[in-house]
């Protein structure tokens, strides 16, 4: 009863929304977060991020959201409830994509256009590495004991293995043609890195050290749609390592992939240009951000099916739901 009269007195304080979950949608052309419920599955509040916004997460206890400001090279950072703009992280020139540790005291970002990885301390706001990797960095991935950072450079076609104890890059794996993205399992024994143009997902599976190995590498094929449309961007797992779902971009697809015979098992279709994607905490659902279309559509992860589309701003990039 107690906890029924606090959250109803936070309930009326202004700018508080009691919400059984909360998606963040960064909209990389209108400059706007869309926050949505996803309980109605409506878009309760839009808000300026910055000039460019695309990688976006939050903080372990989901208490702020932070956003890369891709156009304003720094990124920047919301209260998750009142959505006010907090001091903001430095990052390097046109940050894209990183990855928060589990303390939420280090931020690890990619920077495009200087071909390095930042190391930002969230707590004193300053840089604390800056990191050489190949040229246009863009996924980021951290193990399960995060023990290692997994950059994915473009253009060189690599994963670099950075060592999060010294900050040296310890491997270079050669992937396919444009990489966009990493994925660990959660046990940290499989990692998966999406290429754009070569149309693939390479397998790695990880040592006890940490150290990967290539072991195979997932293709996709749908009826009717050309080949150069199936691009693979965007990747999540489940928790349980049963399921791989990856976004193929201008195919216009979800594919859901069993991890264990690598095998893709089916297509599921979403908006135009799906490009990220992200679970609710309980893994239920998994949204999808679809830059040509301008919504996110909903994913019933049991069912494997689309259930939703919901309008956000111009051009959704990344989503990041908190409770």
């Amino acid at each position: 009863m107690r906890h029924f009269f606090l959250a109803t007195a936070l309930a009326l304080l202004p700018g508080f929304q009691v919400m059984a979950g909360t998606a963040f949608v960064s909209n990389e052309r209108s400059n706007t977060v869309s926050v949505v419920d996803t309980t109605t599955w409506e878009v309760v509040h839009e808000f300026f991020a910055g000039n460019r916004p695309r990688g976006i997460t939050a903080t372990p206890d989901g208490s702020k959201i932070y956003v890369c400001a891709s156009d304003d090279s720094l990124v920047r950072v919301f209260d998750a409830q009142t959505y006010e703009e907090l001091p903001s992280l430095p990052s390097g020139p046109d940050p894209e994509l990183f990855v928060l540790e589990p303390s939420g005291k280090r931020l690890y970002i990619a920077n495009e256009d200087d071909n390095l990885v930042t190391v930002t301390d969230t707590e004193t706001r300053t840089v604390i590495a800056e990191i050489p990797v190949g040229v246009e960095p863009e996924g980021m991935a951290l193990s399960p004991d995060a023990k290692f950072v997994v950059n994915t450079s473009e253009t060189t076609n690599m994963a670099h293995f950075i060592s999060t104890d010294d900050y040296k890059i310890k491997h270079n794996v050669l992937v396919d043609q444009r990489p966009r993205f990493a994925q660990y399992s959660a046990d940290g024994r499989l990692l998966f890195v999406t290429s754009e143009i070569g149309g693939t997902v390479s397998v790695m599976e990880i040592a006890e050290d940490g150290a990967p190995t290539v072991i195979g590498k997932i293709s996709f094929e749908v009826p009717g749609v050309q080949p150069e449309w199936l691009q693979p961007v965007g990747a999540r797992i489940t928790s349980d390592g049963n399921r791989l779902f990856v976004a193929l971009g201008p195919a216009n697809r979800v594919a859901v992939v069993d991890v264990k015979s690598l095998k893709v098992v089916d297509y599921i279709l979403v908006g135009q240009r799906v490009w990220q994607l992200g679970f609710t905490p309980d893994e239920k659902y998994l949204l999808t951000t679809n830059g040509n279309s301008n919504d996110i559509t909903v994913i019933d992860v049991a069912k494997e099916k689309a259930i939703k589309s919901v309008q956000v701003g111009q051009q959704p990039w990344g989503v990041v739901v908190v409770n």
